[in-house]
């Protein structure tokens, strides 16, 4: 196929409102190098990691709950997810799905063609499995707000799947993120989770992945938004902030503690979670969309013998299984809405706002 010079392309161009996001229409198409293939996009998800790298909400001078808005008090030195700044401009997004269409020279050529997913992770492929990765996809690298991006050959996966591609964009960042999670805290059968958020994307990838591991999973959400939460088939639900949450977990499963805290939300909620927590619970996080600062009494930590895991980097296996997991239909996307590239303002804004369940995604106007 006739590969274009100029693509169509939304911008960061530094940290800020959403009127940073600029909306280009001839932007360099990248080229891949020896190492890369070229991808021309269908869809591409959104994540929380885009609102707080361009708000900067990052930076340890912001210490209060996420919001989308920009933050004056912001640190040049640390606005983004590795506490390092990134090159603007900058194209974001991590959750890109297209079909390869070229690729270097050291690239599997088996590959065009192909409908492809992307992981999140560029990884030091001297170190593949390391904490000490590059960088993230639509961060330290231009991602997949744009209709053609590149890609490392290692970094992607096809996928075989009757799921349209803005459902399977749905899937990277939320389900990498919530099976990590899950993978450190070794969650298994028998186990009982609680889980914050459960109406956003990771939230309701955690409900799913966790009954798939055969554990009896406790979505946190707004009560308004329980009809649709319930689509995930957690066994119970929630409030997000019930007056005693002890009470209300013994009210539905006959005891007031839990195994395992899947938490994305942080902020006031954060002594009651780990109340809650059995004798040799686990605690496992990877957000704090609530606020990050939060109190905890030590001695709870200690004296329950709690184990506490930060979540970030997934290991290598994380994403291939959750390519198996789509294909055997394990899991099923949570599609809240969809809209052209050209409007990411307002997909963002609906994002930033929170008034749907699941994940939303814009897709590529031919």
């Amino acid at each position: 196929m006739s590969i274009p010079e100029t693509m169509k392309a939304f911008v960061l161009e530094g940290h800020g409102g959403i009127d940073k996001l600029v909306w280009h229409t001839d932007w360099p198409t990248p080229t891949p190098q020896d190492d890369e293939v070229l991808i021309k996009l269908e869809a591409c998800g959104l994540n929380n990691t885009d609102v707080n790298t361009r708000s900067g909400w990052y930076s340890k001078a912001v210490t209060e709950a996420t919001t989308g808005e920009a933050y004056t008090e912001v640190s040049d030195d640390d606005p983004t997810w590795g506490g390092a700044p990134i090159t603007f401009p900058r194209i974001q997004g991590a959750d890109a799905v297209g079909r390869v269409v070229s690729v270097g020279a050291n690239a599997d050529k088996s590959l065009i063609g192909k409908r492809v997913m992307t992981d999140g992770w560029l990884r030091d492929w001297s170190q593949p499995d390391g904490l000490k990765v590059r960088g993230y996809y639509g961060s330290e690298a231009n991602g997949g707000f744009a209709e053609y991006t590149v890609r490392d050959h290692r970094e992607i996966l096809p996928v075989n799947s009757e799921l349209s591609s803005a459902e399977l964009a749905t899937f990277s960042c939320s389900y990498t993120t919530a099976e990590n999670m899950l993978n450190r805290a070794n969650v298994g059968e028998g186990d009982t989770v609680l889980i914050t958020g459960a109406s956003g994307g990771v939230g309701g990838a955690l409900i799913q992945l966790a009954n798939r591991r055969g554990a009896t999973t406790i979505g946190m959400s707004s009560e308004s938004k329980h009809e649709q939460v319930a689509r995930f088939s957690p066994d119970h639900l929630l409030p997000r902030s019930p007056a005693d949450l002890k009470a209300a977990i013994k009210a539905l499963i006959g005891k007031d503690e839990v195994d395992v805290v899947a938490d994305i939300v942080g902020g006031p909620i954060f002594p009651d979670l780990i109340d809650v927590l059995a004798t040799g619970g686990r605690y496992t996080c990877s957000g704090a969309i609530a606020g990050p600062i939060v109190d905890l009494d030590l001695r709870t930590l200690y004296l329950r013998d709690l184990t506490f895991t930060g979540n970030t980097v997934t290991t290598l296996n994380v994403f291939p299984d959750l390519i198996g997991y789509i294909e055997r239909g394990e899991i099923k996307p949570a599609l809240a809405a969809s809209y052209p590239l050209s409007e990411l303002h307002a997909a963002q804004q609906a994002f930033i706002d929170k008034k749907l369940v699941g994940n939303i995604v814009v897709t590529m106007e031919d």
